[in-house]
């Protein structure tokens, strides 16, 4: 495995994955792994995990951090992590780990759909670089919750959530992009919960 420094570690952040690391079984053996899972909104979503250094892939990617840190990173990911930076959250009250990458997928409308799979893989193929970056624009995503015949459940996260235009934001766009791209798909039903959801246009006097 050849090194290469994708993803920089500040030194808190550091100083919380090695205490984490601490609390797991043969601590001194173990890597940090970052792998790129998929994408929600306009970011991508990420894993992080502890692997035995000696268990890593072929293919994954170690760099050093510190003195006592080695964090493996997949080949494939390595154009998305590029110049990432592991931190804390800048909310003290917030917990766990923040990733600020400024790498972003291509989700722009020409981007190429692959609608090879399965219907739940063509779904959120759409969904993802389709519908997703268009109402981004909202602070909101839209994410599958399961296949059931011809109709499409999803539940929409963000912005989205409370919005008083949700409704017609699934009928007239997802439903429209849906069914127009994927085949077997004739109707969409939002399951969001609005009711625990912030409007993102109004606030209180």
């Amino acid at each position: 495995m050849s090194e290469r420094n994708a993803i920089a570690v500040t030194e808190s952040a550091l100083e919380k994955v090695i205490e984490l690391r601490a609390g797991e079984q043969d601590a001194d053996q173990l890597a940090l792994r970052i792998e790129v899972t998929g994408v929600q909104g306009v970011d991508y979503t990420y894993d992080l995990a502890f692997e035995l250094l000696s268990e890593a892939d072929p293919g994954d990617i170690p760099s050093h951090v510190g003195s006592g840190l080695t964090v493996l990173v997949p080949e494939q990911d390595i154009s998305k992590l590029e110049g990432a930076t592991l931190d804390l959250p800048t909310n003290g009250h917030q917990a766990g780990l923040v990733l600020r990458n400024p790498n972003r997928p291509d989700l722009g409308p020409n981007s190429v759909l692959d609608l090879s799979g399965t219907k739940e893989d063509q779904i959120q193929e759409v969904l993802v670089k389709r519908i997703n970056p268009s109402i981004a624009a909202h602070g909101g995503f839209a994410e599958l919750v399961r296949v059931e015949g011809t109709t499409v459940l999803v539940r929409l996260g963000g912005g989205c959530q409370g919005c008083g235009m949700a409704n017609s934001t699934v009928t007239a766009g997802i439903e429209k992009t849906l069914v127009e791209l994927v085949d077997g798909v004739e109707h969409v039903l939002d399951i969001t919960d609005h009711a625990s959801g912030e409007s993102p246009y109004f606030a209180d006097a």
